[in-house]
């Protein structure tokens, strides 16, 4: 090649690399423009709800398995199905016509076919009635004559299905009963002490004398066979009280006070010195164990056929240890059956114990191998009897436990290589870790239930970007039986509406996946820059970026206005391992911006639109304190938030939420981590909102957030919202977040809703 011709080809390379490396130019919209973007986004997000159709199925059982549901179609129209496993049928649960006929005779107005009034329905187990709710009224439709009969109300199905047990809820409390279960004793606690009195009269006899006003005893439960009391001590703790005013009452010319009852972090809670007192001799005993001085008295069960030992659940203050504690009622002497421990955070609302008294078993489910599983636990032994679920996945709930088959019905996520680990799927494995059966399909986000025999189910299964489909199932080995509904999302995509792109990309560590989703607006053009504003939640209590289908979202009605809206799941948040959830601990204030930050970076290295020199973020509640948080501790990266009813301070929020995350005793680390200690540090343009009723965060998080604000000479954007409870600050609350980010990321004055013409936001 010629010397001159090849520099001029070396010239273009580099021309041409040059070309490929320009920054492309930003997204920045005139006035005009951006008023015109108001006016589509509002109509686009009234137009998103009516652009998709069947999108699941929701299952009215009859009897043990066969069911009928409704499809809502376009036009404001409906359909009735019914559908039977047992013969795998599915056809119309009635002649529209003749039902439109039906109801027109009974409400004295014309019906149509296609969109008949009824609320709600009950069909008859025996398929041959269907009863229905016009309104206020109620009628029998007999499905072979469609002759109709008033009645007073729809039935409800009472049968029981005994062989399959519903896990209850984690600290159910006992029932305490007045009456000894062999009907022999009534028990009263009177003058703070215990008296029992015979069923069939006579004179109380009084079985304590040393209790008082300061230590009364109560919360008494029997033993199974009469024989023994459980009653406890208590010292009686009256929680604190919070405030807030309401000032816009109307038919008032001044603001209401209201107070009620609050536990925060470091506040003691009742405690509870538990005894045994055996009904025959009226001896008491006191429990070998330590005085129970955090949540409430713990549900007591009873050893089968052996009436002598029970068993409690205990949670330490701190939430770094769990027991479960067998008493032997003769001495009143304890072992432990658990007794787990750990230098981090036991996130006991996730635990799931399920006693078997009939063998001594318990279920339990623990991470204490670094992953969420379920183990099998010999009672009599206090050993680890075998592990039913293992590997590098999370069980995340627990449906069902049927005794007779010894088999445990779960939810578990990241089971499936090479899937969004967050999938949620459904299982049914043997107490010994067998027969495993998976009721699912991978590859997407399912949401199944269950006939009330648990013979078959409906699973409903999407992504963010694929649209639902429904399937009926049967159990036994997990088969598809048809298809009952695939969405309908034509008029959806025809309209323009682009749907949320799923990305991962490398945390902090370079090596663990983040999980999150990207919304863009659908007018996108791939040729410029937009501003990238997350919406975050690192509460630790679960994991928060959406899995499945939805046709209309926030996020993607922000995105219209010109912005590309993202949401993810940093370190810290749940349904991982252990230790993706061990970064939370004590440290709140992370909320996993290190992988939120480098995910982001990753997106825009791919998708050379995100701007990342324009990025804001919004949230609520935990996700306002992160919101906050990410001005105050990542100033460089963030330059815009809205942070709506923060608990800015880990001290002045509830109890039981932050000492779970931040630990107990409260240490320098609450202040160290607090947005009001930090306030003085803010950088870029903040709108706080808080609703003047809030309920679940004191109103004074976020006033106390704007105190250090004004002392510290910053400049900020403030919302209180007159009745408004715990939320973003309702409609009106939205509209100004949209206009706060329009000002601050495109530079463009948002509308003068006194001057300028605009759709009012529903």
């Amino acid at each position: 090649m010629k010397p001159l011709l090849l520099l001029t080809s070396l010239f273009a390379v580099i021309s041409t690399l040059t070309a490929q490396q320009k920054p492309l130019p930003s997204y920045a919209p005139s006035r005009n423009e951006m008023l015109t973007r108001y006016k589509v986004a509002d109509q686009r997000d009234s137009l998103a709800r009516r652009t998709a159709f069947k999108l699941s199925v929701t299952p009215n059982w009859s009897g043990p398995s066969a069911f009928w549901y409704r499809n809502a179609m376009p036009d404001s129209q409906s359909e009735y199905l019914y559908v039977d496993p047992v013969k795998n049928i599915k056809r119309p649960l009635f002649d529209a016509a003749k039902m439109a006929a039906a109801i027109s005779s009974v409400q004295g107005k014309a019906a149509e076919a296609n969109r008949l009034p009824i609320r709600n329905a009950y069909l008859y187990p025996d398929g041959k009635k269907l009863a229905i709710s016009l309104g206020r009224t109620f009628f029998d439709v007999d499905l072979s004559t469609y002759a109709t009969t008033k009645i007073d109300s729809l039935p409800v199905d009472k049968t029981d299905y005994p062989s399959l047990t519903r896990v209850a809820g984690r600290w159910q409390r006992n029932r305490s009963a007045r009456t000894s279960p062999d009907n022999q004793w009534n028990v009263s606690v009177k003058d703070n002490n215990i008296y029992l009195e015979p069923v069939g009269g006579g004179p109380a006899v009084q079985y304590t004398n040393d209790g008082t006003s300061a230590l009364p005893y109560g919360d008494i439960t029997w033993s199974p066979d009469g024989k023994y009391l459980i009653a406890y001590k208590i010292k009686r703790v009256v929680d604190k009280p919070v405030y807030y005013v309401l000032t816009s009452v109307p038919g008032t010319t001044r603001g209401e006070m209201k107070e009620r009852p609050y536990k925060q972090p470091g506040d003691d809670f009742s405690t509870y010195e538990m005894f045994l007192i055996k009904v025959v001799d009226k001896a008491v005993v006191k429990v070998k164990t330590d005085i129970i001085d955090f949540f409430d008295a713990p549900k007591i069960n009873w050893n089968k056929g052996d009436n002598d030992h029970f068993m409690f659940e205990r949670v330490d203050r701190g939430h770094q240890r769990f027991r479960i504690i067998e008493v032997n009622a003769v001495d009143g002497s304890t072992r432990n059956i658990v007794d787990e421990q750990t230098s981090t955070f036991i996130y006991e609302q996730r635990i799931f114990t399920y006693y078997l008294p009939e063998t001594s078993e318990i279920l339990w489910v623990t991470e204490k191998d670094g992953w969420r599983h379920i183990y099998l636990v010999d009672a009599k032994n206090a050993t680890i009897k075998n592990v039913v679920t293992k590997g590098e996945w999370v069980v995340r709930s627990v449906d069902s436990v049927d005794v007779k088959k010894r088999e445990i019905w779960f939810q578990a996520s990241g089971m499936n290589k090479g899937e969004d680990p967050y999938f949620l799927h459904y299982y049914r494995i043997g107490f010994d870790g067998k027969n495993m059966v998976t009721l699912t399909k991978p590859g997407f986000n399912h949401r199944i239930t269950w006939s009330p025999d648990k013979q078959y189910f409906v699973d409903t299964y999407s992504t963010v970007d694929q649209a639902p489909v429904s399937v009926l199932g049967r159990v036994s080995d997990g088969k598809q039986l048809m298809e009952l509904e695939k969405a309908d999302i034509s008029k959806h995509v025809a309209a323009g509406f682009r749907l949320p792109e799923p990305f991962h990309a490398k945390g902090r560590d370079g090596v663990t996946d983040i999980w999150g989703i990207i919304c863009r607006p659908s007018d996108f053009d791939p040729k410029k820059r937009y501003p990238i504003i997350e919406n975050i939640y690192a509460g630790p209590q679960d994991a928060f970026v959406p899995k499945s289908f939805s046709a209309f979202g926030e996020m993607q009605s922000m995105a219209e206005l010109g912005f590309i809206v993202v949401q993810i799941d940093g370190m810290g948040t749940a349904n991982r391992s252990k230790a993706f959830h061990d970064v939370c601990w004590k440290n709140l204030a992370d909320a996993g911006f290190p992988d939120r930050i480098a995910w982001m970076r990753a997106m825009a290295a791919k998708y050379p639109q995100a701007d990342t020199t324009r990025v804001g973020l919004y949230g609520t509640s935990a996700g306002g304190q992160n919101s906050l948080g990410g001005l105050l501790f990542h100033p460089m990266w963030y330059k815009a938030a809205v942070s709506a009813c923060g608990c800015h301070d880990n001290r002045v929020d509830k109890q039981w939420w932050n000492e779970q995350w931040m630990g107990y005793p409260i240490g320098k680390h609450y202040d160290e981590q607090s947005n009001i200690t930090n306030a003085h540090k803010l950088k870029g343009k903040l709108l706080l909102i808080v609703g003047e009723a809030d309920t679940n965060v004191p109103p004074e998080s976020t006033y106390r957030v704007a105190d250090a604000l004004i002392k510290a000479k910053k400049t900020f954007d403030f919302l209180a919202v007159p009745g408004m409870g715990h939320s973003d600050g309702g409609p009106y609350g939205r509209a100004k977040k949209r206009d706060f980010f329009v000002k601050s990321l495109l530079g463009v004055d948002p509308p003068d809703r006194n001057t300028d013409e605009l759709a009012t936001e529903d």
